[in-house]
């Protein structure tokens, strides 16, 4: 299996002070890695580090074949942030244009939307069962098809990773439920290796393949079978919460 994200011995400071500290793991093609941790654990420090947006005081990314610091793949990734809340009503863009913004990224110059562009920005709504609004207003969705819309525009360029970074943090359950299996499902028939950030531990081993659990270092790192049957986990989760978090039992 090809490795498409390699992290080792991550160290990141912030004003002085040590947010991650020795982190290691790595991604293969098609795998789900689901990274949970309390809040302020540094899982959004990770993802920041990830696309290069936040120094390395120690230790290397290599991402899709290059250093996260001077990477240039930008329309092989997806990433997907954090919810931003509902968008201005006003917000002169539809559905559509939103998604279209996605194949541009990965356009040389001049930048043009062509004909199959337009029927791939269709196809991609209605895969995510939203293609009736494509004409709306994105400021004019519920925060939940807003959520689609962005995941529309991370995944149109059919990228081979997608990042995600707390993407159902503001979603109801629900809806939250049937964003992690549209994610899940995607993984398995159409290949693309997911990295989903989350605070629902509670959930994400009943999707994911591996899990990263952070609380500034690495407390594990592995398949959801590993973590079921580590003594070292039963000690720090008690084996209760242990096996809510696993999906295993």
């Amino acid at each position: 299996m090809q490795e498409l994200i390699k992290v080792d011995n991550l160290t990141c400071r912030h004003a002085g002070v040590e947010v991650l500290s020795g982190i290691t793991f790595s991604v293969e093609r098609g795998e789900y890695l689901g990274i949970v941790g309390p809040n302020g654990s540094g899982k959004s420090t990770l993802v920041r580090a990830l696309l290069g947006l936040m120094p390395i005081s120690q230790g290397f990314i290599n991402i899709l074949g290059e250093s996260s610091e001077s990477f240039t793949k930008w329309n092989q990734l997806g990433y997907l942030p954090q919810n931003m809340g509902h968008m201005n009503p006003s917000f002169p863009a539809t559905v559509a244009e939103i998604v279209q913004m996605g194949l541009l990224a990965g356009k040389r110059l001049p930048r043009r939307i062509s004909r199959d562009d337009h029927r791939e920005v269709l196809e991609m709504l209605e895969l995510l069962g939203i293609g009736h609004l494509h004409n709306r207003l994105i400021g004019e969705l519920s925060g939940g098809q807003q959520q689609r819309v962005m995941l529309a525009r991370a995944l149109v360029n059919k990228p081979e990773l997608l990042i995600m970074d707390e993407p159902t943090a503001a979603l109801d359950p629900e809806i939250r439920e049937r964003f992690y299996e549209m994610i899940s499902q995607m993984n398995k028939t159409s290949g693309t290796t997911v990295l989903l950030v989350t605070h629902d531990s509670g959930t994400i081993g009943k999707y994911a393949y591996r899990m990263l659990y952070l609380d500034k270092k690495a407390l594990f790192w592995g398949t959801f079978e590993e973590f079921c049957k580590s003594p070292e986990m039963t000690a720090f989760f008690g084996e209760h919460s242990q096996h809510l978090i696993c999906h295993r039992h």
